[in-house]
């Protein structure tokens, strides 16, 4: 939990007493407007579904406000407990209302606990409820609209990730992963429905299956049968595909490049010559982000092969790098400014890392910690927990131990005058970072080998 700031002693206490007094009369006022309204929680009550996800909203966002609330003389929280407990009686109420008649009901809590699981860490609270929201979840999946579907699914990478690697986590993935993956690979089924299934799919299995050889291997198969519809035809040109299937492909491409950061050095060899040259040829497409998702891909394959053999190189690398220069010195007027200049920057570092291995690094910098992109694999993680996160991702960098562990962070801080006096130099940090990403990945590596005889 995050701790809050202890306020300096002495002073002007008639002041701060008077301003305490005044901060805890509104939260009374709060806590009780907010119960006088929650008679009848099942659609039929006097709070509407758009009230409750802006309490959740509210609660979540002004959480670390109220943390900095704090008893002169003992030093203990006067707001942040009230404001867990509130924050967690939404969700209760959220999770109940999953199983309402109504789909708008739903679908309102499904937005609501999506909001409340990437603003705070909520391991404790969802542990004893995970089955049951395990269930509503699946049965959301099963028996919902589109809507309602690609919901679901963001809800259950947020849980997953919520859960952590163990246990609870693989349970929940175990539960999920047959419905999403059903959906995923359902031609009739709706598109933006599809699309969360990928995302989804590939998270849950990253964050709960990183050691479980048969749940990689059939999640990535999943995710290869549909992005393989992007890929050239017998005749070398590329298929045409109907509107919002690009954002599809993409989707699945990056949870696949996601999953492939998981495979032994065997499996790595077969999926590099397999699909590097259809990669290559797919970076003639029209849409500007699938060829974006594309080239970032080709890049993160180029860095598993490295890692592997520090001489690999593609066999028609000379063709690539020309296809690579093309789309970054891009100047075509019939494609929008902002898509041209996204282009060329991104593909500027993808030529630059497969000609010379150069990266350019990017500090994520949270509370007085910060990490380190230096390399795609990296850049591939970040991103997936950032598109599912959203805005959380830094409070969740600070203090979900799931994510900490997987870019070396360490317990979570424990923020007070003395942390702050020892702040270390960015220089130290950086390598502090990178050493503990690298002795995540030779751990990993390990686990790769022992799953290669497996795969």
């Amino acid at each position: 939990m995050p701790r809050s700031k202890k306020g300096k002693r002495g002073g002007n206490s008639s002041s701060k007493g008077s301003l305490r007094q005044e901060v805890l009369q509104l939260q009374l006022s709060k806590t009780a407007l907010s119960r006088a309204g929650r008679n009848g929680v099942r659609g039929e009550s006097g709070v509407s579904d758009d009230d409750l996800a802006s309490d959740i909203v509210s609660h979540c966002s002004s959480a670390s406000e109220s943390a900095s609330v704090i008893e002169e003389g003992t030093g203990e929280v006067v707001d942040e407990q009230t404001a867990q407990e509130e924050t967690e009686d939404k969700l209760k109420q959220c999770i109940d209302n999953l199983m309402d008649k109504s789909a708008k009901t739903r679908l309102a809590a499904l937005e609501s606990l999506r909001l409340g699981f990437s603003s705070r860490v909520l391991y404790e609270f969802l542990l004893e409820r995970h089955f049951t929201i395990c269930d509503c979840l699946e049965r959301s999946l099963r028996k919902g609209g589109g809507e309602e579907q690609a919901a679901a699914a963001t809800v259950c990478a947020l849980l997953c990730m919520q859960l952590g690697g163990g246990v609870e986590g693989e349970e929940g993935f175990k539960m999920l992963r047959p419905i999403l993956s059903s959906i995923l690979i359902d031609s009739c089924a709706s598109l933006s429905a599809r699309q969360s299934c990928a995302r989804a799919l590939g998270m849950c299995c990253y964050v709960s299956a990183s050691d479980d050889a048969e749940d990689l291997i059939k999640s990535l198969g999943h995710l290869e049968s549909v992005f393989v519809g992007a890929y050239p035809l017998g005749d070398g040109t590329l298929p045409a595909v109907k509107a919002g299937t690009p954002a599809l492909h993409s989707a699945a491409l990056q949870s696949w490049a996601l999953l492939c950061t998981l495979c032994p050095a065997s499996r790595i060899n077969t999926i590099l010559n397999h699909h590097l040259p259809r990669l290559h040829a797919c970076l003639e497409s029209s849409e500007v982000n699938f060829r974006i998702a594309v080239g970032e891909t080709i890049a993160l394959l180029y860095e598993l092969g490295r890692d592997i053999d520090q001489e690999f190189e593609y066999e028609d690398c000379d063709a690539l790098c020309d296809s690579l220069k093309s789309l970054a010195t891009d100047g075509n007027k019939h494609r929008a400014k902002n898509d041209r200049r996204k282009q060329r920057s991104i593909f500027r570092e993808v030529l630059h890392y497969i000609e010379n291995e150069d990266f350019t690094e990017e500090k994520i910098q949270f509370g007085i910690e910060a990490i380190y992109i230096d390399g795609w694999m990296r850049h591939r993680i970040y991103d997936a927990f950032k598109e599912v996160l959203e805005s959380g991702v830094r409070h969740h960098l600070q203090f979900n131990p799931l994510l900490r562990d997987i870019f070396g962070l360490g317990p979570p801080l424990i923020m007070d005058a003395s942390v702050k006096a020892s702040r270390i130099s960015r220089t130290e940090r950086h390598l502090f970072n990178s050493a503990a990403f690298k002795a995540r990945t030779k751990l990993r590596n390990k686990v790769r080998d022992k799953r290669a005889d497996v795969m």
